[in-house]
């Protein structure tokens, strides 16, 4: 292949996985052919190899594609490379001087969500999170956020034949509540922890999403549940939205058409 022709080879592969990156749903052939106006051909064998490299997934089924695996390991990548952390932890202490509550970053590792930054407030709190502790996602604030922006199918490999453990009263153990739980998550945009992992504590979680409006972390405050009254819980909620819409920011996230921004929902 000519030097001009690998170019032109490079700009359409790159075209592909941005038309993917914007459309959350899965894409069909046509509709990828429509969008772009390659010629068929051509399409073809960028999209097979795209497919074989693990930037694109194909489904048999629907005969329709969708952005790969190997999209979420550069996205972690660059996440590390821009120090998630040290981005982070100015923006807790915002939040711990403001409400005087402990304020978690968390991130997800198969079903748990393991503590990478931890601000306490002043106020007397046991809490079980400490940096570098995993916890199971499915009975906390932050993992299920990070749960709830997992792909269908995603989750449903993780969850597999998995048995949820219950830790309190609280916890959600069956799956068919818990994904019903994670859909209404996804959709206003937070979470709230009723006691589910320890008594007498609840917290409110948002995510965290980079370039590729994927959600690579989750910010929460977490509360005694004597001192978590609506009022409370409002003016926390608020604060995490402004901490994660800047982290976003800084991750590359933009908003979408018409300025809104998914890590600013309206809740």
């Amino acid at each position: 292949m000519t030097k001009g022709g690998a170019v032109k080879s490079a700009e359409r592969t790159l075209a592909i996985l941005e038309l993917l990156t914007r459309h959350e749903e899965p894409m069909s052939f046509t509709a990828i052919a429509q969008a772009l106006r390659y010629p068929r051909s051509s399409l073809h064998g960028l999209l097979r190899t795209v497919v074989e490299r693990g930037w694109a997934d194909f489904d048999p089924e629907q005969r329709s594609y969708t952005l790969g695996i190997r999209t979420l390991e550069a996205g972690n990548a660059y996440t590390r490379a821009l120090g998630l952390v040290e981005r982070a932890l100015p923006l807790m202490e915002r939040i711990r001087d403001t409400i005087d509550e402990t304020v978690q970053l968390a991130v997800l590792d198969g079903l748990h969500n393991v503590y990478v930054a931890k601000v306490d407030g002043r106020q007397t709190l046991t809490l079980a999170s400490e940096v570098g502790r995993r916890l199971p996602a499915h009975a906390t604030g932050v993992g299920k956020v990070l749960l709830a922006g997992l792909g269908r199918d995603e989750l449903e490999a993780r969850l597999g034949p998995t048995t949820l453990a219950g830790f309190t009263p609280h916890t959600l153990t069956d799956k068919e509540r818990l994904r019903a739980h994670l859909r209404t998550v996804s959709g206003r945009g937070f979470a709230v922890d009723n006691e589910e992992y320890t008594l007498g504590i609840r917290c409110v979680a948002v995510p965290v999403q980079d370039w590729s409006r994927h959600t690579v972390a989750a910010l929460s405050v977490s509360v005694p549940a004597i001192r978590f009254t609506p009022a409370h819980r409002e003016k926390a909620h608020r604060l995490l939205l402004d901490a994660a819409h800047r982290l976003s920011t800084a991750l590359g996230y933009r908003s979408g058409p018409g300025g809104r921004s998914g890590v600013v929902p309206v809740g």
